[in-house]
């Protein structure tokens, strides 16, 4: 674990549970985290097994009854959290949905990691026709098939990657940065030196740098790391800079993202959903990686994973409005 690691675990136990009320603040957050989950589980519902949209109902059509019914539970879920625990400091409820989606985020991290060297490895053997040396053609014929991949390897690799992100602290971006840089310098390697190279070769380095890209948009928000045209803010007091970024979170932040969110997952046709669903591979087939369906994939990652940040930052910034004890000065800590 890297100190900045322990850093943030130290944090997490220094934050104070309990504080003053802010109801109408912490009900907003809650009520869109729940109906972000709600907005997921009905996206399965209706791409997978064929049930209506929230707005099915004003046709008549009852399929709609159930995504509907999800949303209300999931959004009273939240609000009930909320009445149940008035006294629930906003830095506790931040710090609770940042390491809520720290852990998801070291999930998918893994699994870029071992579905990249997997794919690669499968991609390898597929080009070289190493499997044919010991595999039946039947069995040769099914790693030619992205579904099958997917589903018997790179799911249960998924699956891994989850369970073993919750006994590591380590966030991930790090190795993955020099895990790029190590894919674009074998390429260069097996090129110039033994006149080697494959489109599989490519598809690793844009898998992981996208990957990079738009799973580590969330934690760099947190860190206000982001690139953005500052004039005026950094000079701004702390309890000034809070209502600000309330006003950004509620303004740009939430509505971009369910805006991305909702775009991406507009039904089987959309450009998260079809990729996936298809498993939509390269225009390179059968000797590139078979992964281009889960980079359509990221984009819903980043859009969820940064919802969430903006509700913790939301949170987070409403507690140095009112000057709570437990400001972050990340400015000193970069320094």
């Amino acid at each position: 674990m890297s100190d900045k690691d322990n850093s943030d675990k130290d944090n997490a136990v220094a934050v104070a549970r309990f504080g003053k009320p802010a109801p109408v603040t912490r009900m907003v957050g809650w009520a869109v985290l729940g109906a972000l989950t709600a907005f997921l589980i009905n996206n399965i519902l209706q791409v997978g097994f064929g049930f209506g949209s929230v707005f099915s109902i004003l046709s008549g059509d009852l399929s709609g009854v159930l995504p509907t019914l999800i949303y209300v539970v999931f959004i009273l879920v939240g609000i009930s959290y909320v009445l149940r625990s008035p006294d629930t400091a906003l830095r506790w409820d931040a710090d609770l949905v940042h390491r809520a989606n720290i852990y998801i985020l070291r999930g998918f991290y893994f699994t870029v990691l071992f579905v990249g060297l997997a794919d690669v490895a499968i991609a390898f053997m597929r080009v070289e026709k190493v499997f044919d040396l010991f595999l039946s053609a039947d069995m040769v014929r099914n790693f030619e098939r992205p579904d099958f991949t997917g589903l018997y390897i790179y799911f249960p690799l998924m699956i891994l990657s989850f369970i073993l992100a919750a006994f590591t602290k380590t966030l991930g971006f790090h190795w993955l940065a020099l895990l790029i840089i190590l894919a674009e310098l074998s390429i260069v390697i097996t090129r110039f030196v033994f006149s080697y190279e494959q489109a599989f070769m490519g598809d690793l380095v844009r898998y992981w740098y996208s990957a990079l890209f738009l799973l580590s948009a969330a934690y760099t928000l947190h860190e206000e790391g982001h690139v953005r045209v500052d004039i005026l803010y950094s000079g701004f007091s702390a309890r000034k800079k809070g209502l600000f970024n309330i006003i950004g979170v509620l303004l740009l932040g939430l509505p971009t993202t369910g805006v991305i969110l909702g775009v991406g997952f507009n039904g089987p046709q959309s450009i998260i959903n079809s990729p996936v669903m298809n498993f939509e591979v390269t225009q390179t087939g059968g000797i590139g990686m078979y992964v281009k369906y889960q980079m359509a994939a990221f984009l819903g990652i980043f859009g969820a994973t940064m919802m969430v940040q903006f509700v913790s930052m939301l949170f987070d910034s409403m507690a140095d409005f009112r000057d709570e004890p437990g400001h972050r000065d990340t400015e000193a800590v970069a320094q």
